[in-house]
């Protein structure tokens, strides 16, 4: 277990330091000259082979920047190269995607804004698409909350970390639902990750779940994997026990989805997501099922309006 988490953790750490250095302009610095004007060009190699990208007219301030980013650069790989031989020190073997599984990380990825402010809808943000999209590109929104605003760059952070190749090799196991919890609720809960400990209760209903029990869990969602059933059946048992068993202090409902979801593109068969405009209808559901009624109904809505296939 704490090799998985911590293969779990390199890999997260080697996704964000790669996606840190692609955000760099660096490189050997030349400059040209055209028609009395400077113009600034990196020189940079990439998984061999030489690129040279143009940057900019000549100043100062860019200049020191782009060798400000080579140091930096330098540095990122560095970490990048120390986690690549850890991970072969733990035996984690890279291996590669089949074009079905590539695939249905692309139709994600196109889907994602929309994924990412269905999920925010259902979590109560008052959020439009628009600013939805604005603060997934880095924009600035002026009529939502700070933390309204970080659940959705935590929800972005989440999707990135499992549509990524690597952790997409990996097993949709126990390791993977605390990851992405910790990413889902990151700078809310200093529990992030780790398991509930504290009672909790569902607004709209006297039900109450019980604490969670570390290896009670393990054991539930392999018996939920050992069954012989279609893997958008699995998916939907996987986002609703989840939901109900509330393993987390908070995020359960996002942390569910994203961990199912990991499950089902590793699989090709596509995404599911509760639609913006039926979060009502799945709310209501939701609440029957935690109460123990309407138990196919609920895994009917979600198999008919919540699943899109490729």
């Amino acid at each position: 277990m704490e090799e998985k988490m911590e293969i779990m953790n390199l890999l997260q750490s080697r996704h964000m330091l790669e996606k840190e250095l692609e955000s760099l302009v660096y490189g050997a610095v030349e400059i040209r000259e055209n028609n009395g004007k400077k113009y600034l060009y990196a020189h940079y190699r990439e998984e061999g082979v030489a690129l040279t990208k143009y940057v900019g007219e000549y100043s100062e301030e860019l200049y020191q920047l782009i060798l400000n980013n080579s140091m930096k650069a330098k540095e990122l790989k560095k970490q990048i190269r120390e986690i690549g031989k850890r991970l072969k020190q733990l035996n984690y073997v890279e291996e590669e995607l089949s074009e079905k599984v590539q695939q249905n990380i692309d139709f994600a990825k196109r889907h994602l804004v929309d994924t990412i402010y269905k999920q925010a809808i259902l979590e109560g943000v008052a959020t439009t698409f628009a600013d939805t999209e604005s603060i997934l590109e880095g924009g600035k929104v002026n009529n939502m909350t700070t933390e309204d605003v970080l659940k959705i760059i935590n929800l972005k952070h989440a999707w990135e970390f499992v549509l990524n190749k690597d952790v997409m090799l990996s097993d949709t196991n126990y390791a993977l639902l605390c990851e992405i919890n910790k990413m889902v609720i990151d700078k809310f809960y200093y529990t992030a990750g780790k398991i509930r400990s504290v009672p909790v209760t569902i607004g709209g209903t006297t039900w109450k779940p019980d604490l969670p029990i570390e290896s009670k869990i393990k054991e539930e969602l392999q018996e939920i994997f050992s069954r012989n059933m279609e893997d958008i059946e699995r998916a939907i048992e996987l986002v609703l026990f989840i939901m109900k068993k509330q393993i987390f202090i908070d995020g359960n409902k996002r942390t569910a989805i994203i961990y199912s979801n990991h499950y089902l593109i590793s699989k090709g068969k596509g995404i599911l997501v509760t639609p913006a405009e039926l979060t009502g209808e799945f709310k209501d559901l939701l609440l029957g099922y935690y109460e123990g009624k309407d138990t196919e109904k609920i895994k009917k809505f979600l198999r008919e309006k919540c699943y899109r296939k490729i």
